[in-house]
């Protein structure tokens, strides 16, 4: 599956790793080329949640929004372990995507 035209969530964090934002989306490049934008005014710039940890994609906008709101509904711990096991360093999974118009 192409990130960049698949419906995915994703996990974002600042520099810390101390803030957590789960999200959806349909465009996971755009989305995070998106949430970087300084001219934005959302909890993502407020946090400065600048790294992409984790993500998941789905073959429906419907499965991935009920992923969402399970994980939104979960607690820090399991996120973090979804983190962990994916991408232990907590990288910035984002930094080498690029923005295809």
């Amino acid at each position: 599956m192409n990130p960049e035209k698949a419906p995915a969530v994703y996990i974002r964090t600042n520099a810390h790793n101390t803030t957590l934002y789960v999200g959806v989306t349909s465009d996971l490049h755009l989305r995070a080329w998106y949430h970087n934008q300084p001219e934005k005014q959302s909890f993502v710039q407020k946090y400065a949640l600048t790294k992409v940890v984790w993500y998941k994609l789905f073959p429906s906008m419907g499965e991935a929004i009920s992923e969402e709101k399970r994980l939104k509904a979960g607690s820090r711990a399991k996120k973090v372990a979804l983190i962990v096991t994916m991408n232990p360093e907590w990288q910035d999974l984002a930094a080498t995507w690029r923005v295809n118009s």
